[in-house]
């Protein structure tokens, strides 16, 4: 899809200052301080009940915060209603009025602005073509894919040319063909219209691959902010190092002696800053299995598993399950014994009681 027509998107800072939401003794977000820079991707990203929907309502005007400030160009906007902070949102659910056309369900919002019809039409038929639906215009949304209804929505939200998109799990009930379609086309459209979007997700593929930064929450509270290479390459804490990858970071307890991390299954040589329990961390693709005797752990094959361009491979060394990413020709058998060697320059310390990054020796 590529950016046509003239329709002008003003662009939009955000900035969150001491934001907190609680309901009753319930705390859904506590001390939320953020910036969100003009035409930026910004993704929330966290499992169920982290404050990343609630943020994100806060932002929009449908929950008020308990604590802390809001502003949207440098303007305080607590006061203001949904329809007064010039934004736009689209959901999980499409909400497609099932009576009218795709034109007619695109066209609403300028319907109820009053717009003249010509200039109505003309909008909608630039925002339809930015989505690939121009030729579908005519349609009901019960004739429609579940992608094209999700583009409807879109269209609905780039057709008021807002400062500010909000998408809440907007492609969550589309299958996993469509779900890496639509994020092609989502991050193609975000970067022709260059409009600031706060995006809340629990999928951290879809994170990694849409956002220009990523926020990570966890109970109420920002766990790291960074772009996905940073977050990827150097996790603030071994919840984040658990929650982002696929498959996700191995996070293997053992204790560092004297320069070795001692393990039930063997012993890996590591410059780790401190002494005694500590959480190992290397990613499945870093790891090698080598023939016994030659590696730092040993262990042996608990499954296999063929994902046509490598090969997962689950080893169990003393009581922890290792995930190693191969070649699509390391298929083994069920209780092999092997070794697995780790990336000495690739490996990650967290402390054994919280969690927190250990910088290396």
């Amino acid at each position: 899809m590529s950016f046509c027509g003239g329709m002008d998107f003003e662009m939009a800072r955000i900035e969150l200052r001491n934001l907190a939401k609680s309901f009753g003794t319930f705390t859904a977000l506590e001390n939320l301080n953020l910036e969100i820079g003009d035409g930026e991707f910004l993704v929330l990203l966290g499992p169920s009940g982290c404050g990343k929907t609630t943020t994100m309502r806060m932002v929009a005007g449908l929950e008020e915060p308990t604590e802390g400030d809001i502003y949207i160009d440098g303007e305080r906007v607590n006061d203001k209603r949904p329809r007064d902070r010039d934004l736009a949102m689209v959901f999980q659910n499409y909400a497609l009025y099932p009576h009218m056309t795709v034109g007619e369900n695109i066209g609403y919002p300028l319907r109820v602005q009053r717009m003249a019809r010509a200039e109505r039409e003309q909008r909608v038929a630039e925002a339809a073509a930015k989505v690939e639906l121009g030729d579908l215009l005519l349609r009901r949304p019960a004739e429609l894919s579940g992608g094209q209804r999700q583009r409807v929505a879109l269209a609905r939200a780039i057709v008021r040319t807002p400062k500010l998109f909000l998408m809440d799990e907007p492609l969550s009930n589309l299958d996993a063909k469509l779900r890496t379609v639509m994020r092609a086309q989502l991050k193609h459209l975000q970067r022709d219209l260059a409009t600031t979007t706060i995006y809340v997700t629990h999928d951290q593929v879809e994170a990694m691959t849409l956002a220009d930064r990523i926020v990570i929450l966890n109970e109420s509270r920002i766990q790291q902010i960074g772009t996905p290479g940073e977050i990827y390459a150097e996790p603030a804490n071994s919840f984040v190092a658990g929650f982002i990858g696929s498959p996700p970071m191995n996070l293997i307890g053992g204790e560092c002696r004297a320069d070795m991390f001692v393990h039930d299954g063997g012993r890996i040589p590591a410059g780790c800053s401190v002494e005694g329990p500590v959480v190992l961390g290397q990613r499945p693709e870093d790891l090698t299995v080598v023939d016994t005797g030659s590696g730092d752990l040993s262990g042996e094959v608990f499954s296999s598993e063929l994902l046509g361009d490598s090969t997962l491979l689950n080893i169990q060394s003393g009581s922890d399950l290792i995930a190693v990413k191969a070649g699509p020709e390391a298929a083994l058998p069920m209780g092999a014994q092997v070794d697995l060697k780790f990336a000495p320059g690739k490996l990650h310390f967290f402390s054994a009681e919280t969690g927190a990054r250990l910088d290396p020796a």
